[in-house]
């Protein structure tokens, strides 16, 4: 997924702000759902974020355009571990491996099919 760095995005300095890294690979993750037609949300059940690890490798700047990749490293009963990485043209800026457990009514709960479908797609 395509993401151009906007001035809101960055520091006083024109580099984008670390926690801002985390916001693009969701909307990555976001995007995956929005692509086949589907949210993320189904029946009062959703994912959440269990497990992350950063690596910050290079700062992206104002102007920039990042392109988050997202791979799938595990899929479980009721949890998926993903690798998402931002570049900049084909240099990598950003990394994280990151464990999403789904849940249902506040409960750890089977993944969905078609959620697990989506994810298998991506292997």
């Amino acid at each position: 997924m395509k993401i151009r760095v906007y001035y809101e995005d960055t520091d006083i300095g024109g580099v984008v702000y670390y926690a801002n890294y985390f916001k693009f690979c969701e909307r990555a993750r976001s995007e995956l759902f929005f692509q086949k037609g589907m949210l993320p949300i189904k029946d009062r059940c959703h994912f959440v974020v269990t497990n992350l690890e950063a690596s910050f490798k290079k700062s992206a700047k104002f102007g920039d355009i990042l392109d988050v990749k997202t791979k799938v490293l595990e899929i479980k009963r009721v949890s998926i571990r993903l690798k998402q990485q931002i570049f900049k043209s084909n240099e990598l800026l950003f990394e994280m491996d990151i464990k999403l457990a789904y849940i249902c009514d506040g409960k750890l709960s089977p993944i969905d099919k078609e959620f697990l479908a989506l994810f298998e797609s991506l292997q």
